[in-house]
Order: structure tokens, then C-alpha cells, then sequence
């Protein structure tokens, strides 16, 4: 059986989004005083007294950088929240940010949205569902009340 693993922002891009983020903008830290910011960079949710940002975050666009896609206007970029400094990264297994419904988007090896599900679970028949179209390459997995990315999911080797 194949086991799919959530991915956060990678630390190559952290770094870089800490510095200036995907809009050309600086990040700008707070102190979270209420907890419960979904942070991408380790897939948990703040708590309060953390140094935390939003900052704006292009995913398909890093990932195409990477692999030679082009998504063309599917190239988008939306809000995350990151520590403002270094963190250990995702700790455990599982996919996160499980407690409500969440839509599983596709994507193509060129970058293009081949369509999305909204799951009310978040596991591995939910990402069996999407990799079982050979031509689905990546997920995303978004939040159903903003669209955000959470985190993505890439076809097992």
C-alpha cells in the first residue's frame, strides 16, 4: 500500500520567503497572541506567544522551477504562515490540518489544474483518488474556507 506524505514549504524557500516574499514584499514578524495560525512550515498550528509572518507564497511556481513545468496562468500565489525564524519543521505523520473539509487539487507534469475534490477526510484513499489519473503529478491540498494552501503532496516515486 502506498503511503503519501505531506510536504511543507520547503527550508530553501523559507529562507528565502523570511527574506522577501513571492510578491517582492519583506517579511513583516508578529507575536501570535492567540494561537491558531496554520504555519506551512511545519505543519502544525501556532500557539500563542510564537514569532510568526504572512507571507505571499507561489507554490506551483517553485515546484515548475523545479521540475521545467510551465503553468502558465495557473501560476498563483496566496498567504501563508510561516515562523518568522528557522523552526524544527513537521514533526510526526499523518496529513495535517484535518479538522474540516479540505479540497485536494490536481495538477499535470506541465502545471495545469486537471480538477479538485473536496474530501471530508484527509488520508490515503483521498490521495490514491487523485494519483490513480496517470497524468496527476501533484497535489495540493487547500483550505476550503480561503482556498489557501496548506501543503502538497507529489506522486510517489
Amino acid at each position: 500500500m502506498t503511503t503519501y506524505t505531506a510536504r511543507p514549504v520547503p527550508p530553501s524557500a523559507l529562507k528565502e520567503l523570511r527574506s522577501t516574499d513571492d510578491s517582492g514584499r519583506g517579511m513583516v514578524p508578529v507575536t501570535d497572541d492567540e494561537g491558531g495560525a496554520p504555519l506551512r512550515c511545519c505543519l502544525r498550528r501556532s500557539v500563542p506567544g510564537e514569532r510568526i509572518a504572512l507571507v505571499s507564497y507561489a507554490p506551483l511556481r517553485r515546484w515548475a522551477a523545479e521540475t521545467g513545468a510551465e503553468p502558465g496562468a495557473y501560476d498563483e500565489q496566496g498567504p501563508v504562515f510561516i515562523h518568522a525564524e528557522e523552526c524544527q519543521g513537521p514533526e510526526g505523520d499523518g496529513y495535517p490540518f484535518d479538522n474540516a473539509h479540505r479540497t485536494v487539487r490536481r495538477y499535470s507534469a506541465a502545471g495545469h489544474i486537471l480538477g479538485g475534490e473536496l474530501v471530508a477526510t484527509l488520508d490515503d484513499d483521498a490521495f490514491r483518488n487523485a494519483f490513480d489519473d496517470p497524468a496527476v503529478a501533484l497535489v495540493h491540498v487547500r483550505a476550503v474556507e480561503y482556498g489557501c494552501f496548506l501543503y502538497e503532496v507529489r506522486r510517489p516515486a
